[in-house]
Parts: structure tokens; C-alpha cells; sequence
């Protein structure tokens, strides 16, 4: 008995011997204290990203009155569910219930944004582009360029490159049966789909291709210059904005803020650091995004001091330092293995700012390369008492480092608060936390982890299985061993679809 590594989900069928929430439970009890239109929108979204991970489609078209998924519930929800990993079915189910539910207020542009980032991470493109048709008939307005963005950055990922000009192409259509205009900065989205990863060849091809019907702006110039940066050639990067510059460009903050970070990266931060002078010559302000691209460099360069002189000096600018700004200072002292200059620094922040994941996963790795097992374990704590749900890398990082320091005590904590808040943890953490539950004898334990996973319409990865199978047979846990082959064989017969 074996499970193949690519298999997928994309139904969800109640299964023998799980028990549903029943119609009168699920809808009066779990929405009753839900209000979309009060302050206490994070503990609502909790509350239905739980639910909504563990019932099927049929449940959820049942129960799921269509008030409580109104903007701005919707929105943050979606953004959870994406988190969450949830399957893409049920997240494109909500949408169009809210969308269908909700015609004179339907949600936003950044929901419709997030379900199609949602659909494309699961390689559901044809019911991505089928949603983009039906929106460009009933809601035209959610049409925008950030979303297009999102559709073909994972084209150009995921697919070869003349099927990703066909989804541009497919996407023109869309546009021009919703009335609205297609152009630069559609165009530019197709653009920064290469450049985004470096892939200057491609984005070439694009650029030599397109040239006629969309002439270059200061945007589309500044994005072929990012694939120049991403692709890592400073040589290529240096002759390609002198030619721009040949040609008349005029560059602006975004332009300096790229050559920055080229140059930081290729560990020349003074050569990064002069640009503030160039920029003062040719009266072009700094950023916010400027200074901060300056002290993430100034921390490659394993200068914290200076960092934090830039950092100081935003103020003097007349900028307001947000969370990347933080972060990048806080990076500084991590890389020099000044951690309790980074954690003075997260106080700081958090008086005057939220945390944010990055946070967090920045302290978590300078710990653990630092060894600092005891403040790991108190940060944890210190994020859980915050109500605080990480990302995927970070999540995939505290459980690594408690299953490799003998602590899948603490792994089995923290998958069960975010079995809590509505996530359904990566496989990957699933494979590490499996490991070490079964090496430790909580068989059980391990075994309770997997079915929660098959049960919300995810597919565990060949590895789990395997080490979970090995210690069934091992330990004589024969009804298990019955119960994982049925679940295997309702999962191999399920369509392959799913990411």
C-alpha cells in the first residue's frame, strides 16, 4: 500500500465514520456569535476559517448564511483561508457566495486578488480564468492589474512560456468584454512575471514583442531593470541603465531603490550608500522603501551601527518608519548575533507597530544559529499568548527546530493551535512532526495529525505515510493500519488537481 507522492485532492465528500457538525449545530451555534459589522473581526475569522476547514462543500453550501461573508469579513477571511492552505475549492465556493450574495457591496479588489493567488498556487488556472470571465460580466471593478499581476506570475512559474502570452492574450479579452481599457500597466504585470525571478531572457522576448502596441514607460524601464537585478548579473545590470540613461530615461525613487539593492547584494554598500547623494543632486527624494533597502544592505554588510544611524535619520527626513524598516534594522543585529539589540528593537517596534511574521521568523533564525534554544522556546510562548498565526516558513521553522531538540511536545502544541485558529499546517510540517511523534512512541498522536489533514481535503505527502505506515505495523495498531488503507484508497480515486 503505498500513496503517490503526486496525488491530489479537489472533492470534498463526507467520508464513512466522520462525524458532521449537523445542519442546526453548524449554522445556529457557529454563526449565532459571528458579526461581521463588529470590532472583533479577527476572532470571527478564526472562529469561521476553523469551521470551514473542517466541513465538506456540502455542509458549507448548506449552512453558510450569506451575510457573514460581506466585505470587509470576506477579505481578511480569504487572506486567512490563504494562509491556512486551505483547498481551493472551498475558498473559490466562498467567494462566489459572496460574490453572488452581496452584488450591491461585493468584495474587494484584494479579495479577488487573494482567490485567484489561491486557485493559480493550486494549478487551478482554467477555474482561475472561468472566475475572471464571470467577474468581468457581473463585477467589471475587481478587474485590475494587481490581480492580473498574481494570475501570471504563477503562469510564468508554472507553465511554458507560450502558454503564459496566451493567458495575457486570454486576459485581454476579459478586460475588453468588461469595457475596460488594457495597457501599460497590464502590460508591465506580464513583464514583472519574468523579471520578478531574474528570467531576463523571457522578459526580453516579451518586451521585443509587445514593443509596438505598448511603448515603454518609466514602469515598464524600472521592471526590465529589476530582472536585470534579480538575475544576479551586475555587469549586464550596470550596461542596462546606462543605456537607459542614454535613451533619456530620468530615473526616479523606485530606479535608485533597485540599484541599491543590486549593489548591497553584491556586498558594495558605500557604492549603495553614495546614491543618496546622486539622488539629492537630481532633487529626487528618498523613501521610505529607500532607506530601508539601505539597512537591510547595511546588515549584509554586517554594519548594525550604521543601520541604525539610517534608521534614525528617517525621522529627520520626514519619513515614518514601517514594518520593513524594523524588520531590516532588527535583521542587522541578528546577522552579528546581537540578540538582545534585536529583541530591544522589537519592543521597540512593537510599541509603535505591530509585528509581523517576518518579525518573528527573523528572531526565530538568529536563535536558532545563535543557539539561543531558551529564548526560542519564550518567543514562541510570547507569539502564542499574541494570538499570533504564523506563515508557512515560519511554521515550518518552530517545528524543525522542536522535533530536531526533542521537543515534538511543543511541535504537537503548536499544530494543534493552528488546527485551533483555522489552519491546516504545510505538509512539510506534517512529515517532520509525524517523524518525531512516531520516534518518541506517540503513534496516536501522529496518526490524529495525518487523518486532520486528509480530513480537510489535503493530501499528506508520500514520506508521512510511510513513516506512519512503518510504525502502525510496527506497534500492531491493526484498526489504524484498516482506517489509513481506506483513507488511502478514497484519496487515490479522487481527481488529481490539487497543489
Amino acid at each position: 500500500m503505498r500513496l503517490a507522492m503526486n496525488l491530489k485532492v479537489t472533492t470534498f465528500l463526507p467520508r464513512p465514520g466522520h462525524r458532521l457538525l449537523s445542519s442546526s449545530s453548524f449554522s445556529a451555534s457557529a454563526f449565532a456569535s459571528v458579526n461581521p459589522s463588529s470590532s472583533s473581526i479577527a476572532a470571527s475569522v478564526d472562529d469561521l476559517a476553523k469551521l470551514i476547514n473542517d466541513q465538506p462543500i456540502p455542509v458549507l453550501r448548506r449552512n453558510i448564511p450569506t451575510p457573514f461573508l460581506s466585505s470587509p469579513l470576506v477579505d481578511s477571511l480569504l487572506l486567512r483561508l490563504f494562509a491556512a492552505h486551505v483547498a481551493a475549492p472551498k475558498a473559490l465556493y466562498l467567494f462566489r457566495l459572496s460574490l453572488s450574495g452581496h452584488r450591491d457591496h461585493p468584495p474587494s479588489s484584494s479579495a479577488f486578488a487573494t482567490i485567484l493567488h489561491i486557485l493559480t498556487r493550486a494549478r487551478h488556472f482554467d477555474a482561475a480564468f472561468e472566475l475572471i470571465d464571470d467577474v468581468a460580466r457581473s463585477q467589471p471593478v475587481l478587474l485590475t492589474p494587481k490581480s492580473l499581476a498574481v494570475l501570471l506570475s504563477r503562469h510564468a512559474k508554472f507553465r511554458p512560456f507560450d502558454e503564459t502570452l496566451a493567458a495575457f492574450d486570454r486576459a485581454e479579452r476579459a478586460w475588453a468584454a468588461a469595457g475596460l481599457s488594457f495597457g501599460f500597466d497590464e502590460f508591465n504585470a506580464l513583464l514583472g512575471a519574468y523579471c520578478t525571478q531574474g528570467r531576463v531572457f523571457e522578459a526580453r522576448a516579451i518586451f521585443r514583442r509587445f514593443y509596438p502596441r505598448f511603448p515603454p514607460n518609466s514602469r515598464t524601464l524600472n521592471t526590465l531593470l529589476l530582472g536585470f537585478k534579480e538575475s544576479q548579473n551586475l555587469v549586464a545590470f550596470d550596461l542596462f541603465y546606462h543605456d537607459m540613461m542614454i535613451r533619456g530615461f530620468e530615473p526616479d525613487a523606485v530606479t535608485y531603490c533597485i540599484r541599491m539593492d543590486a549593489y548591497c547584494k553584491k556586498m558594495r554598500f558605500f557604492d549603495a550608500l553614495g546614491l543618496l547623494d546622486e539622488m539629492a543632486k537630481k532633487n529626487c527624494s528618498p523613501t521610505v522603501k529607500t532607506i530601508t533597502t539601505l539597512i537591510h544592505g547595511a546588515g549584509i554588510a554586517k554594519n548594525p551601527m550604521h543601520a541604525r544611524r539610517l534608521f534614525d535619520e528617517m525621522v529627520a527626513r520626514g519619513l515614518v518608519p514601517d514594518r520593513g524598516a524594523y524588520n531590516a534594522l532588527m535583521g542587522s543585529f541578528v546577522r552579528m548575533g546581537n540578540l538582545r539589540s534585536a529583541l530591544e528593537i522589537m519592543e521597540e517596534m512593537e510599541k509603535a507597530i505591530q509585528l509581523d511574521d517576518v518579525s518573528y521568523y527573523t528572531l526565530f533564525c538568529g536563535m536558532k544559529k545563535y543557539e539561543d534554544l531558551e529564548g526560542f522556546w519564550k518567543l514562541y510562548k510570547r507569539m502564542v499568548e499574541k494570538n499570533f498565526v504564523p506563515r508557512t516558513r515560519t511554521v515550518m521553522l518552530l517545528m524543525k527546530v522542536f522535533c530536531e531538540n526533542s521537543r515534538a511536545d511543543l511541535g504537537l502544541s503548536l499544530w494543534d493551535y493552528l488546527v485551533e485558529k483555522g489552519c491546516c499546517p504545510h505538509r512539510h510540517a506534517l512529515d517532520t512532526l509525524v517523524t518525531a511523534l512516531c520516534c518518541k512512541g506517540n503513534v496516536v498522536e501522529a496518526y490524529k495529525c495525518f487523518k486532520q489533514v486528509v480530513d480537510r481535503g489535503r493530501v499528506p505527502s508520500d514520506r508521512a505515510f510511510q513513516v506512519l505506515e512503518g510504525f502502525l505495523v510496527r506497534t500492531k495498531k491493526f484498526d489504524m493500519m484498516e482506517e489509513l488503507d481506506q483513507m488511502t484508497k478514497r484519496m487515490q480515486a479522487l481527481v488529481p488537481s490539487q497543489c
